[in-house]
């Protein structure tokens, strides 16, 4: 019946557009897409995260997520090691969490506070 995930999405402040092609499409490289046109005038960002999205939508009430997340895939620990150095040298605070057995894993938040996690098997 459910083959996947699609995307998922995070919200964000009105106006943070440009903030959120920084963190995602620059600290965290990933490629940003285009928004159809029908939904362009909403505001946002869409980005390529593996075979899925990430969409960026503008929340006109925001309030950040705390612990409802996003968890990014990161294909070995030697490379989840390299997002955390780029997060920390963005100044993002990395959250590093051992309880799940067999995954390295870590925290941080996007721009705008939504927990976002990080993980390698």
């Amino acid at each position: 019946m459910i083959a996947g995930i699609d995307h998922v999405a995070v919200a964000a402040p009105p106006g943070s557009e440009e903030e959120a092609r920084r963190f995602f499409g620059g600290v965290l490289g990933l490629d940003e897409l285009p928004k159809p046109d029908t939904l362009a005038k909403y505001g946002g960002a869409w980005f390529a995260c593996g075979d899925q999205q990430l969409h960026v939508g503008i929340e006109p009430e925001f309030a950040p997520a705390h612990r409802a997340h996003p968890a990014f895939y990161v294909d070995g620990a030697e490379r989840l090691a390299a997002v955390a150095a780029r997060l920390g040298a963005a100044g993002v605070e990395v959250i590093w969490d051992q309880e799940l057995p067999g995954t390295s894993r870590f925290y941080a938040n996007d721009p705008w506070g939504n927990r976002l996690e990080f993980t390698a098997g």
